[in-house]
């Protein structure tokens, strides 16, 4: 019984020594490279409602007689908030996020020594939440630069911060993704983390265990205004090419090819008779653009750009941003089911109702039945008023595909790499398709076009 209450004691402490190997230690890192995170405070001045209307509701009688008698001079007002930042150079070049420096009329540095120094902004790029200050100073510790494409997903990451104005908070998790896109943000391939992250925290490092930033501390996903597992850092890679651009003239050019894209679906891959749902699907060319005038045609899909691998849709802006207006670079496109090379070159980023009817065709009754939709022909006046020369008004949506996010006034411009240019002929090339076939028709609404995958109707 001796022996076995021995083995066991020794078993739990074999074990317990092992779990306190395997977690991480993040003490050195912080002794480290803490000193090199700092706090960012700004200071705007706002303008509010003349004193006395504050609260009152359009229309209340109390809101018009302190418009009539009392002063209407509008009173300014200082605004304060607080943000985080690091140093990148012992000269004092400090990296944050754009959002924390927005419209700051004073924007104060303290570093963790408990000096202070009032801080001007070099340049900010709106795009990437990227800004870079500068504070009158010199040997000043500095983060050293990790590489964000070596970070695994599941491996131990830390951030140094001011959570809610709580000077060098440190938090640590794990890394949940990489290459996160999110809503209107098409130059950023975010690290996702479950590292706690509050307002305050905003552009802070986000370390690796070899004591690196790897990335900034850039957005959490919230319902309730605070941490719930979902945090968004800016590669520090991406930010350090923003960087070089800021130090250097003050703004941030970008690359631009003038087209609309969204993303290779297996059906749409099937269509366009792709092997692997990869690239990015044309779905829109501006006219005139260096697309246009390079041949790039609605439904292309690119393959590659300057020779890197375009693996999903959101991979070809972020490539395109930073590549330099001016120069040639080669494109590879997947067109009619072959791979076609062209040069094209590249443009720069500038700055920061339908009316009357037409006759149904004969042949409307097939279309509903197969696509479950009725088109008709578009009047002369349609066309003006949508800039098109060609294409077929959706006249009537019905059974699954209604589903599929076609809708009444829709206009469909081509059906997979073949322009619509009426009726008669889109009748004619829906008939050449196999019954249960996959077939991509270009859709516009409003100002905007996208490629549509349908299923024929297999009856």
């Amino acid at each position: 019984m001796l022996k076995k209450f021995f083995a066991i004691a020794l078993l739990v402490s074999f074990s317990h020594t092992l779990a306190a190997k395997e977690l991480p230690d993040f003490t050195e890192l912080v002794e480290k490279q803490g000193a090199a995170v700092v706090n960012v405070s700004t200071t705007q001045i706002v303008q509010s409602s003349p004193m006395g209307l504050e609260g009152l509701p359009e229309g209340d009688p109390f809101a018009e007689l302190f418009r009539r008698f009392a002063p209407q001079m509008p009173r300014e007002q200082e605004s304060h908030s607080l943000g985080s930042g690091f140093i990148i150079s012992s000269d004092g070049y400090i990296l944050t996020n754009a959002h924390v420096v927005d419209s700051a009329e004073k924007i104060t540095v303290r570093l963790t020594d408990k000096r202070e120094f009032k801080a001007k902004v070099i340049g900010a790029d709106k795009r990437t939440d990227v800004a870079l200050l500068k504070i009158d100073a010199s040997g000043l510790p500095r983060i050293s630069q990790g590489d964000p494409s070596l970070l695994k997903v599941g491996e131990w990451v830390l951030a140094i911060g001011s959570p809610f104005g709580f000077d060098s908070s440190v938090t640590a998790g794990i890394v949940s993704a990489k290459g996160r896109s999110l809503p209107q943000e098409n130059y950023v391939p975010f690290i996702q983390t479950d590292v706690a992250i509050n307002p305050g925290n905003s552009g802070g490092p986000l370390f690796n265990m070899k004591g690196e930033v790897v990335g900034i501390n850039s957005q959490i996903y919230s319902r309730s205004g605070g941490y719930m597992g979902l945090s968004f850092a800016i590669p520090i890679d991406v930010a350090m090419e923003v960087v070089s651009q800021l130090r250097s003239t003050g703004k941030v050019t970008r690359g631009r090819i003038g087209v609309t894209i969204q993303e290779v679906t297996r059906d749409l891959a099937e269509t366009f008779g792709l092997h692997n749902a990869t690239g990015a699907l044309i779905s829109g060319v501006e006219k005139g653009g260096p697309a246009d005038k390079a041949g790039i045609q609605a439904s292309d899909v690119i393959l590659k750009f300057d020779g890197k691998t375009v693996s999903a849709s959101q991979d070809l802006p972020r490539m395109v941003a930073v590549t330099r207006p001016g120069s040639r670079v080669s494109v590879q496109l997947w067109r009619k089911g072959a791979v076609k090379e062209i040069s094209l070159v590249i443009g720069e980023m500038p700055a920061d109702g339908r009316g009357g009817r037409a006759a149904r065709s004969d042949a409307g009754n097939d279309q509903i039945a197969r696509l479950g939709i009725g088109v008709i022909e578009l009047t002369a006046e349609q066309k003006k008023q949508l800039q098109i020369e060609d294409g077929v008004l959706i006249d009537e949506v019905r059974g699954a595909n209604a589903r599929v996010e076609l809708q009444r006034g829709d206009v469909i411009l081509a059906l997979g790499n073949v322009p619509v240019s009426s009726v008669e002929q889109f009748n004619g090339m829906l008939k050449a398709f196999p019954k249960g076939r996959n077939v991509a028709l270009l859709v516009r609404r409003g100002d905007s076009a996208l490629y549509v995958a349908i299923k024929l109707d297999e009856k």
